[in-house]
């Protein structure tokens, strides 16, 4: 038996279960597809290896969805500072929420509860199917419309098909959809340690020849680490024990940081920029990874996948109080709009940082050194960073910046 249903969304990760939250109460019929379950979430537990830091515009969309509550009353990291900078801290630049009058520049919130405290949301609504756990088996898309069917044996059709299913999106290839890919010359090394001094309100990243090195605040004695290197590098930090990785933290990361004490867990991933040619195609949209994916070093990829969720999330539920259909290609190309060009530009902005600051040609060297003098000094430039990072309106006092936004 084949069930008919509003949106199906593929993929139930923090972007497709903080959509599903976010449309749930308009009554549409959703369904929400996911593989793996999420644990449940123990406070005497140590912090998770996989995080994200949040930014006060996903912060916000969060909360349209009604699942920030449920985060804090859980576990987050707020800061309200980061320092950056090249060879020495007092070269760098610091960046303080209070400059523009903000609480803070974001959260450090582990991806587990996030996605949680979403799929928490969706309790109580009788219009939304959670299929977790569960996977595609196929996807027959034809005309803009889908039928999707799943291992369980359940089979659906859906006016919209949602891929949030990662870098790896089956719907986009279900789509046809083409992607434009590159692989970094580098992976990252994540690891989560104990640190002297308890809890931060500040993230240090410091930028070298072979990659920038990062320092994230956790709730408690911890912090999430972050080097990237060569990928051979990679390799063979991860194949010291543990003492010797310390030990090679302690060597290579700055002194300026807290002491570290322990290693709690530790990995590695590839860096790979991809974005999709379309967004959509009738019946069918793309968010999160599944339509770009992005440069890690300032931790933006959630948070334009967020951005994504809460552009998509307008559009559909403006197009559901009046009456039109929700998979209709105007509607969805007005997402595709709004949302392509930000991330592509976002994409390339990532681009230039990683080129410019992990190297260490003398001109390139000279020009990075200025330039983090300069923004510690330039007030107002380095407001209108900091709001555009926060995602909050920007000056008009400075219209060649706020056309950047635009």
């Amino acid at each position: 038996m084949t069930k008919a249903i509003d949106l199906f969304i593929v993929g139930g990760g923090m972007i497709g279960s903080a959509l599903a939250a976010r449309l749930a109460p308009c009554g549409m019929q959703i369904a929400l597809l996911e593989r793996d379950p999420p644990a449940a979430f123990d406070p005497a537990s140590l912090p998770d290896l996989r995080v994200s830091a949040l930014s006060p515009a996903s912060i916000a969309f969060l909360e349209q969805a009604n699942a920030w509550p449920s985060i804090q009353t859980m576990r987050t990291a707020p800061f309200k500072r980061m320092q950056v900078w090249e060879k020495r801290q007092d070269q760098g630049t610091l960046f303080d929420a209070a400059e523009v009058d903000a609480t803070c520049l974001g959260h450090i919130v582990e991806n587990r509860l996030v996605q949680l405290a979403c799929l928490s949301a969706l309790e109580g609504h009788d219009n939304v199917t959670i299929l977790c756990p569960d996977e595609v088996s196929a996807i027959d898309y034809h005309n803009g419309h889908s039928t999707i069917r799943l291992k369980s044996g359940q089979q659906f059709t859906a006016n919209l098909l949602a891929g949030a299913d990662g870098a790896q999106s089956i719907v986009r290839r279900a789509a046809g959809i083409a992607l434009d890919s590159m692989q970094y010359p580098m992976h990252a090394l994540v690891a989560t340690v104990g640190i002297i001094g308890g809890e931060r309100d500040i993230t240090w990243q410091r930028f070298t020849p072979d990659g920038p090195q990062s320092l994230l605040p956790l709730p408690g004695d911890y912090a999430s680490l972050v080097w990237y290197h060569r990928p051979s590098e990679v390799r063979r930090l991860l194949a010291l024990d543990n003492e010797g990785l310390l030990d090679a933290f302690r060597t290579h990361f700055p002194a300026a940081l807290p002491q570290i004490t322990g290693l709690v867990q530790k990995g590695s991933f590839a860096l790979t920029r991809s974005h999709a040619n379309e967004y959509a195609r009738t019946g069918i949209v793309l968010i999160g990874d599944a339509a770009h994916t992005i440069h890690p070093l300032a931790g933006q990829g959630v948070n334009l996948g967020f951005q994504d969720a809460a552009v998509l999330s307008e559009v559909l539920l403006k197009a559901w109080q009046q009456g039109k259909t929700i998979g209709a290609l105007p509607l969805l190309k007005q997402y595709e709009r709004e949302r392509k060009l930000a991330n592509h530009l976002m994409q390339r902005a990532m681009d230039a940082f990683s080129y410019g600051f992990s190297n260490d040609i003398a001109p390139l060297r000279l020009l990075r050194n200025a330039g983090l003098k300069l923004a510690n000094h330039q007030g107002p430039l380095k407001r209108e960073v900091i709001r555009y990072a926060l995602g909050l309106p920007l000056s008009k006092t400075l219209p060649g910046i706020s056309r950047l936004r635009a």
